[in-house]
């Protein structure tokens, strides 16, 4: 992607940023009290606002360095958010069966990461484009492969296999990912206080659409 840098947002900062998914809905009242719902977006795009993880001079220092290197909002970098970035529950241990990416038909080489967010009988998929390398464990029917079998591209969350795994065979996978996103401003808002501590203002990061 033209303007992406392959770096990771300071996770020291991160731990303490404040967001998460935002939707879209558009909603028409109607005469008779009813509603009429939808959603021109079919995936959620993540917010947050990094300044509450600034805790120090040196996190400030910090930064400031990573802002500059961004040039603002004009390249976009990966950020690891807290709460959300693995294939598991938070406190699991990922496995190569944690997540389904499809089935096998024979003759298809090449499958992307995805996370299911499943509530009762509702399931969303989301796509996963930057896995972090070397984390990704691959299963096919629940045995899981080596790495002659398979190659991950970290930019993008492909996965590509050597062979066509056959048709009808279960492809799952386990993985730590980060998620896209660009600063939202091109100016730091940063303050020294009385006690020598750095504290920014907002400090806004949307999810970029790959």
């Amino acid at each position: 992607m033209t303007g992406f840098h392959e770096v990771q947002f300071p996770f020291a900062v991160a731990l303490g940023a404040r967001g998460g998914p935002r939707r879209r809905t558009e909603i028409v009242t109607l005469g008779s009290g009813r509603e009429e719902r939808n959603s021109p977006w079919a995936q959620s795009r993540r917010e947050w606002n990094a300044g509450p993880g600034v805790k120090s001079l040196d996190d400030l220092h910090t930064l400031i360095a990573f802002f500059e290197a961004r040039r603002g909002r004009l390249h976009g970098f990966r950020f690891r958010d807290p709460l959300d970035h693995k294939s598991c529950a938070p406190s699991a241990a990922l496995s190569a069966t944690d997540q389904v990416l499809g089935t096998g038909d024979g003759s298809t080489t090449e499958y992307s990461l995805v996370k299911h967010y499943v509530s009762g009988d509702h399931n969303h998929v989301r796509t996963i484009a930057k896995p972090v390398e070397g984390s990704v464990r691959v299963a096919l029917d629940g045995v899981e492969l080596g790495a002659p079998d398979f190659v991950v591209d970290p930019a993008t969350g492909v996965v590509s296999f050597a062979a066509p795994p056959p048709g009808g065979g279960v492809i799952t996978a386990g993985f730590l990912f980060d998620c896209p996103v660009r600063f939202d401003t091109d100016a730091l808002d940063i303050s020294l206080d009385a006690f020598g501590a750095g504290e920014a203002g907002a400090v806004p990061l949307i999810e970029l659409r790959l």
